[in-house]
């Protein structure tokens, strides 16, 4: 996959428009000032706007999000290095790689085959090394448990117990949470006495979260 200087010169714009937006954790930002998004793009008619700050789709049906969106997500997941991360909803594989570039070790679980098939290939190509797996998002990874950080990228219902368990003592996961038009973006804290904590922090709007392989 070519990276041009001209991408590179757009990634920087790109992060610089999401600064603006509120976006301060500076390893975030500079991950994505390194991820080439435009490889992400599965339309090669959309391939020239990749560096716009939009959500754009992709193969089954679903998007890679907006930028802002993704960065917003992993800066309130407060990602440490060597953390060990569950990704719900590989999609196109671009919040994984951004996770990656964290120093996350990334766990990431598909619904659809052919996203699973495709990002496992894509990102192996970019040297992005995540463990993938194909399956039912709500059920998690019960092997791999606990997990120090869940990112859910796909809007829920409801808050699945069924992660909270795989959370480990300390960690956080980002949820959003609501219809199928709207979301409100959670952040759930565990805390050392085994209380939970959560809280709200704007709406955003995602593809539904599923149960089930498709």
């Amino acid at each position: 996959m070519e990276d041009t200087y001209r991408h590179k010169g757009l990634r920087r714009k790109l992060v610089e428009e999401i600064r603006k937006k509120g976006i301060t954790d500076e390893r975030v930002l500079d991950a994505i000032g390194k991820i080439p998004r435009h490889a992400f793009i599965t339309d090669s008619a959309l391939v020239e706007f990749a560096y716009r700050d939009a959500a754009f789709p992709i193969n089954a049906g679903q998007t890679i999000s907006q930028p802002y969106t993704v960065a917003f997500q992993t800066q309130l997941l407060q990602v440490q290095p060597h953390e060990k991360v569950l990704e719900i909803g590989t999609g196109s594989g671009y919040q994984g790689a951004v996770l990656f570039e964290l120093s996350a070790r990334v766990y990431t679980i598909e619904r659809q085959r052919e996203l699973h098939l495709k990002a496992q290939q894509l990102l192996g190509q970019l040297g992005y090394k995540l463990h993938f797996f194909y399956g039912d998002g709500y059920a998690g990874l019960p092997a791999y448990a606990p997990f120090d950080k869940i990112l859910v990228t796909a809007g829920a219902t409801e808050m699945p117990e069924t992660l909270l368990q795989q959370l480990k003592t300390g960690g956080r996961m980002v949820i959003p949470v609501g219809d199928s038009e709207q979301q409100e973006m959670i952040l759930v804290e565990k805390l050392s006495d085994g209380k939970i904590t959560v809280s709200k922090h704007g709406t955003f709007a995602f593809v539904p979260f599923l149960k089930g392989k498709s």
